[in-house]
């Protein structure tokens, strides 16, 4: 049983690793999309340059890599705590994969997968409350992506996590667990590769922006003038030197 849980846990981050909004780039538009916009390895930065018919298979794909993992855990009989460890391996994946050098996106998408998931295929919550709890966390998506504060969004839901597992479930290592998808989240977004250098802004600033904002300025328009400026600058240069 030890052997099936770890080679489970490799398959989850090795599915985890899986850079889908890479490939779709490339294989669209010929693009690398970490040389574009936010540098961003995810299904937002993808469909800003390329199409909505491009990323939604991402989107779907990068949220089911992580339950097909836990589904498996679970098929094998291997326990929550177990299960839990799988979803964080597949999530740990997505946000540094091997295949590209450990620079990947932010797991937002394979986290919001496992989270809902694992407490409903072990009837941990009623499907009542787990309806409910979609219906706000949805809600909270949709507000703040209308007012253009989607990562502020994610930031709150994700957070949440931890508490409304420990009021439905009582369990301190599913509750844990939680705790652990929310510090993956904290630790990617404010260590994660800036496409600028903004000198103006101190650093505790900075890092309040990365980690609500999941970028160095508040103000989203300004910062993406400021990001596609400098790299349509650097592809000039590059033209230039060709």
């Amino acid at each position: 049983m030890l052997s099936n849980f770890w080679l489970v846990v490799l398959g989850a981050y090795l599915l985890g690793s899986v850079p889908s909004a890479y490939l779709a780039g490339r294989w669209s538009r010929g693009i690398d999309i970490r040389q574009y916009g936010s540098g961003n390895v995810g299904a937002t930065n993808l469909m800003r340059f390329t199409s909505k018919r491009v990323a939604i298979p991402v989107i779907i794909f990068d949220s089911v890599k992580g339950m097909i993992m836990v589904g498996v855990a679970w098929k094998l009989g291997l326990g929550v705590t177990e299960q839990m460890v799988v979803g964080i391996a597949a999530i740990v994946g997505h946000n540094w994969p091997v295949f590209l050098r450990f620079t990947g996106g932010r797991g937002v998408i394979t986290t919001m997968g496992v989270g809902f998931l694992l407490p409903i295929i072990n009837n941990l919550v009623p499907l009542a409350a787990s309806a409910l709890v979609t219906v706000l966390y949805g809600s909270v998506a949709l507000v703040s992506a209308y007012f253009k504060r989607l990562p502020v969004g994610v930031f709150i839901i994700v957070a949440a996590f931890p508490f409304v597992v420990w009021v439905l479930t009582r369990s301190l290592p599913l509750t844990l667990g939680y705790l652990a998808m929310f510090l993956i989240l904290v630790v990617r977004r404010l260590t994660a590769r800036q496409p600028i250098s903004i000198t103006s802004i101190s650093k505790r600033r900075m890092l309040i922006n990365r980690l609500l904002f999941d970028r160095d300025m508040r103000d989203k328009e300004a910062w993406m003038s400021l990001v596609l400026e400098q790299q349509e600058k650097q592809g000039r240069l590059a033209g230039n030197r060709r």
